[in-house]
């Protein structure tokens, strides 16, 4: 059986289902690819107001391909930085689609599961679940961003242990951490998820995409730069269609219907 990427729709929200029980949904290239045309596609469907990336079989990702790996040591270390830059830019994709895009965990995630998981707005985790970034185990470094992700989740010196020492984390201590932001029962990341994004599905999607965009800023911004863009996008949505539905709704006390 092949590694594929799995598309399905619940209500307004994209489901993208890793696929590779041969491997425990390892990851590669077809799967990177995938992902980058699906969040192209959805990206301009107004029918797809936030995505979730789940796994399948009560797996999320066990993370590279060792076979493929192995394999890749036999051919010109271009081969591998290709591969490598196809799944970083399925990673740049998910960190600048305008819209929510939340990560639903069972069982494990791993290396560059991990770093896929990390990279989504949002992570909904099973209380079983564990993650870990298993590339120092295999003399490897990591890549998908884990290191950029992690470094900015969590403190410097439990980052370093994670990457060093390669010792798997619960998806409670996590929560803990801040870095997953809701637990579920076993089996039940995927439901939890979809409960999750039905939530943003019914916000105005023009300003959870002005959050998201202030987010990606905030961390290579001076206050004053980022002051001036929350002044920008702030002006800019208070004169969109959804301002005048949300503020006329609050004050008759109605659920609005944003565009």
């Amino acid at each position: 059986m092949t590694a594929q990427l799995l598309s399905t729709s619940e209500g307004q929200t994209l489901v993208l289902t890793l696929s590779n029980p041969e491997f425990r949904n390892a990851l590669g290239p077809e799967m990177y690819a995938a992902g980058v045309e699906a969040l192209s596609v959805a990206e301009s469907n107004p029918d797809v107001r936030s995505v979730v990336i789940t796994g399948a079989n009560g797996i999320f990702s066990a993370g590279g391909n060792l076979q493929r790996l192995q394999n890749n040591r036999q051919l010109p270390p271009e081969h591998q930085a290709q591969s490598i830059e196809g799944l970083h830019n399925w990673i740049e994709a998910i960190r600048t689609f305008p819209k929510p895009v939340i990560a639903a965990v069972d069982g494990p995630a791993a290396g560059a599961g991990f770093s896929l998981a990390l990279a989504c707005d949002m992570i909904v985790a099973a209380r079983n679940s564990v993650f870990v970034m298993a590339y120092s185990g295999i003399a490897l470094s990591p890549d998908g961003g884990g290191s950029w992700s992690l470094s900015r989740a969590v403190p410097r010196q439990l980052a370093t242990e994670l990457l060093m020492c390669g010792e798997r984390i619960g998806a409670e201590r996590l929560q803990q951490l801040g870095v997953v932001n809701r637990l579920s029962e076993a089996g039940q990341a995927l439901e939890q998820a979809l409960q999750l994004a039905a939530q943003l599905n019914a916000r105005a999607p023009n300003a959870l995409s002005s959050i998201k965009e202030l987010l990606a800023d905030a961390d290579g911004s001076t206050l004053n730069a980022q002051l001036a863009r929350e002044r920008d996008n702030f002006v800019k949505n208070l004169h969109h269609n959804n301002a005048g539905i949300g503020i006329a709704a609050f004050l008759n006390k109605q659920t609005p219907q944003y565009e």
